[in-house]
């Protein structure tokens, strides 16, 4: 069962590398904001960690994996993070990206908890990408238009602008003084509705549309 009213965050730690694996595992397991969960036990966690060098196919059959194996969320913490990367990660689902350079336990933590939280995270300077690949699809016909589908209401474009700012769904919630399932469902009803695959999508197609 997760952990949701807790403190502490059930997390899945995987790397391909074993001494890695047992670095990063060793690291988290010094944090009292973790809870770190066995293989075994993937499907009580809230966020599965996956450590590599690149995003190859043998990590998108590791995400594929762990996401059918019950975990609700993932965050990739990648050697070589690029702007092919981010969209790559931002297709396969991924709700956090870190460079391993950065990955201190501070950081880990602080990025595993916004994950746990409905958050998501992008390096600053590798947001471009994503908003351009979205311009991409867009134009592809990858994103609807807004005349296919409802336009977004007031409350909906001031949740993703928020998320856009970096707010995790409390902090969203605080700020407009919603409850979390409130800002929960209107995220989910984005998404939904305009065939989105997860927040990050939803606030780049709201910021390609000038909405934000």
């Amino acid at each position: 069962m997760r952990n949701h009213g807790g403190s502490r965050v059930s997390t899945y730690v995987y790397a391909n590398d074993p001494i890695l694996q047992a670095g990063v595992t060793s690291t988290l397991r010094m944090c009292a904001e973790v809870r770190l969960v066995a293989g075994c036990g993937l499907d009580s966690a809230e966020v599965a960690v996956v450590v590599a060098d690149v995003l190859d196919e043998t990590v998108h059959r590791t995400l594929r994996a762990i996401q059918r194996g019950g975990a609700p969320r993932t965050m990739l913490v990648l050697s070589s993070l690029d702007e092919s990367a981010v969209v790559a990660a931002a297709e396969a689902g991924v709700s956090g990206l870190i460079r391993r350079a950065d990955a201190t336990r501070d950081n880990l933590v602080a990025q595993i908890k916004q994950v746990a939280a409905g958050g998501g995270a992008v390096p600053a300077d590798l947001v471009g990408s994503l908003l351009e690949a979205a311009g991409y699809r867009r134009r592809r016909g990858g994103f609807p238009r807004a005349a296919d589908s409802a336009p977004l209401s007031e409350r909906e474009i001031e949740v993703l602008r928020l998320v856009s700012e970096g707010f995790d769904t409390a902090a969203v919630a605080d700020e407009l003084c919603y409850s979390e399932r409130t800002v929960k469902s209107v995220l989910h009803d984005v998404t939904t509705r305009l065939h989105l695959r997860n927040r990050t999508h939803a606030v780049a197609y709201a910021m390609r549309e000038g909405l934000i």
